[in-house]
């Protein structure tokens, strides 16, 4: 059994801190824990949202989570078609919308985006931390909550809105790092702003990363990027190199990850990811390629999960 936000915040407020509660719990694995997938639509790079749309639950998933330009075009698509128009695509193919992925706007422009999400009924927007790089211990803590600070007008509006914010730990940023996700939770006075954790980001030592989800709690991970770093997205590679960011497919082990996400009960977003050289592209040549793919990375998650 994971403790809810309240509990974490009546801890906090006890003077319990987050993460001490969040380590005292220890929660066995559930037997019937299942991810909550949700399909990127920049893996299908620029290609038309009729298109992807019939693949989301072809991934076992009903939710999409739409990137601009330069990644994907969809969010771009969405101001095309309007949200009439958009709104009635995802009817006919029994998909909602998920999450908005929006770091070119970053954490303190999204207000307008967080109405467009909720007019659409999208609960999470993931952008990035900006602040201060290369901090260490106080100083970078200091920094996270001076951070936290400059979010406080945002988060009110993500709180009216019924939005999470999630940050992920991109490299060069303020909150790239385990100790700045840790203060991040630990400092944070809104359940509306999380954590987006992507693996690939963090040094690829499986059980450093595990440790770092039980300490963020359920309460704490808004979405879960299953992506390894294996040779990297910024050099064009051939296929079969570029590939070993999807689980499964590299040498990163899964498995002492996905068990503590089972010990946190984690029921957040789980998106199957990686990047293309050069971004904009489909990860393969046709839809149905890149679903096969996302789906080989699913079945070997879900193997370690059962």
């Amino acid at each position: 059994m994971t403790i809810s936000r309240r509990k974490m915040l009546a801890s906090t407020a006890a003077g319990v801190s987050f993460l001490s509660a969040a380590r005292a719990a220890h929660p066995a694995p559930v037997d019937d824990f299942k991810f909550r997938y949700i399909v990127g639509s920049s893996m299908y790079g620029y290609l038309y949202l009729g298109e992807i749309l019939p693949e989301v639950a072809k991934c076992g998933a009903a939710h999409l989570d739409i990137w601009p330009k330069s990644h994907g075009n969809q969010r771009e698509q969405l101001e095309d078609l309007g949200e009439e128009l958009f709104t009635s695509m995802l009817k006919k193919h029994k998909v909602e919308l998920g999450c908005i992925t929006q770091y070119k706007l970053g954490p303190f422009g999204l207000q307008n985006e967080m109405r467009v999400a909720q007019r659409l009924g999208c609960t999470t927007i993931v952008a990035g931390g900006r602040g201060p790089k290369g901090l260490k211990g106080a100083e970078l803590k200091k920094a996270v909550a001076g951070f936290l600070e400059q979010m406080k007008p945002h988060l009110e509006v993500a709180e009216e809105t019924g939005v999470t914010i999630a940050i992920e730990n991109h490299a060069n940023n303020l909150i790239d790092s385990p100790d700045s996700l840790r203060y991040l939770i630990e400092q944070r006075a809104s359940k509306n702003i999380s954590v987006a954790l992507a693996p690939y980001h963090l040094p690829q030592d499986s059980r450093l990363i595990a440790d770092l989800i039980r300490d963020l709690g359920n309460e704490g991970i808004e979405m879960f990027y299953a992506w390894e770093h294996g040779d990297g997205c910024h050099q064009r590679l051939p296929k079969e190199q570029e590939l070993k960011q999807l689980p499964g497919r590299g040498p990163f082990d899964f498995g002492p990850v996905v068990q503590a996400l089972k010990e946190i009960n984690y029921d957040g977003w789980t998106e199957i990811f990686m990047h293309p050289v050069p971004r904009g592209i489909p990860i393969m040549e046709t839809a149905a390629q890149v679903t096969a793919e996302i789906n080989r990375s699913r079945a070997y998650i879900e193997k370690l999960a059962s």
